[in-house]
């Protein structure tokens, strides 16, 4: 699996993108926020409120309760807002 971050996402984790080993008990995107959250401070940080996040699966918008699977491409990035 590929892990992109983005925005501040990508500042607190330190970043840009990692290749990631999905575990066995990890099933969807909030499962996943989960378990990076417990990976250390800046990700604990980044992924403390998943209200201020959004997440895409394959280069498309997912929610939370999306699922994931091994080889998908997951982006972690703030909510864009144009002006």
């Amino acid at each position: 699996m590929k892990l992109l971050f983005f925005a501040w996402v990508r500042q607190k984790t330190g970043k840009g993108e990692e290749d990631f080993a999905l575990p066995a008990n990890v099933a969807t995107v909030g499962e996943l926020a989960d378990h990076l959250r417990a990976r250390g401070p800046g990700y604990a940080d980044a992924f403390a409120d998943l209200s201020r996040l959004r997440a895409a699966v394959n280069q498309e918008h997912a929610s939370f309760d999306a699922p994931v699977n091994d080889g998908d491409e997951v982006a972690f990035f703030p909510p864009v807002t144009g002006g």
